[in-house]
């Protein structure tokens, strides 16, 4: 008779760990989380996030199209724009933009704050771009006037 094979347990679990992180990261980057709390915004996407006090906004607008800028860190997948970005007028500083986009092709968000600081984002779906572009706007129109 002869003995039947041992399995590679040890390698069967190593694969196993390896799908359930796979499928977590592409879970996390897959789409924009976004929350509202009572005195800041929050934006989260993988290794991506964001807080921004409201107090700290000076502006929201829709743009159609993100400026040219240098990627420093991130990636680009079809329409999902994700990471930290260079303005190119603005290479000689080291001010950052952060760009959260779902998809090229739809409106964009651009948030300013602390006087220069941009970021940019949109949702994969525009309606809910837009629902949350409405809850900024009201939250900046309702802090006092600096």
């Amino acid at each position: 008779m002869t003995k039947p094979k041992e399995r590679p347990w040890f390698w069967n679990i190593l694969i196993v760990i390896t799908i359930i992180l796979v499928l977590s990261v592409f879970t996390a980057h897959y789409k924009n989380w976004t929350k509202i709390k009572n005195d800041r915004f929050r934006i989260l996407s993988g290794f991506y996030k964001k807080e921004i006090q409201f107090s700290e906004l000076d502006s929201v607008v829709w743009v159609a199209k993100i400026p040219p800028m240098i990627r420093l860190n991130g990636f680009s997948a079809m329409e999902t724009e994700k990471g930290i970005y260079q303005e190119f007028k603005d290479s000689l500083t080291d001010k950052t933009v952060d760009v959260f986009v779902d998809n090229l092709s739809d409106p964009k968000i651009k948030l300013v704050y602390r006087d220069s600081l941009k970021l940019f984002f949109n949702l994969s779906d525009s309606t809910d771009t837009k629902q949350l572009y409405q809850q900024l706007t009201t939250r900046i129109d309702s802090l006092p006037k600096k």
